[in-house]
């Protein structure tokens, strides 16, 4: 059993496998910090200063420490019950440029491809038929 799933683990598909994910969560963690660090800082400057990783709405306040909460973290500190809306933007932001660099990736993986010679058919008896009989007509 044991010489079984080592096999299995060993196989091209499972390794590579594992290579792709490790990649892509270290790909995951580079765009995430991407977009808080770098572009929702200069996306934030373009629409007066706002900070989109600290936006919120509170739907409703702490029983225990009353607002108004100047941040997010005070406000979930609190218990608040808060509506996150300036990091879902950074998540779908985040979305966006994972999606556009693996249609990059995709594509240039399609473009290295070489194309498969399409071999011609053979043609049906209908249309041996028909030209031999075209043949026979022309020689009139």
């Amino acid at each position: 059993m044991i010489r079984e799933f080592k096999e299995f683990a060993m196989r091209g598909n499972v390794v590579d496998m594992a290579v792709g994910i490790i990649i892509g969560l270290a790909f995951g963690a580079i765009v995430s910090s991407f977009v808080a660090d770098i572009m929702m800082p200069v996306i934030g400057l373009g629409v007066g200063g706002m900070d989109f990783s600290n936006q919120f709405i509170v739907l409703k306040q702490s029983a225990t420490v009353p607002g108004p909460y100047p941040s997010l973290k005070l406000a979930k500190d609190a218990g608040a019950v808060i509506l996150s809306y300036g990091v879902f933007i950074n998540t779908i932001v985040n979305f966006i440029i994972v999606a556009f660099a693996l249609f990059l990736v995709i594509k240039a993986m399609n473009a290295t491809r070489r194309p498969q010679p399409v071999a011609a058919a053979a043609p049906s008896n209908e249309e041996v038929l028909l030209t031999q009989i075209r043949d026979l007509l022309a020689r009139r």
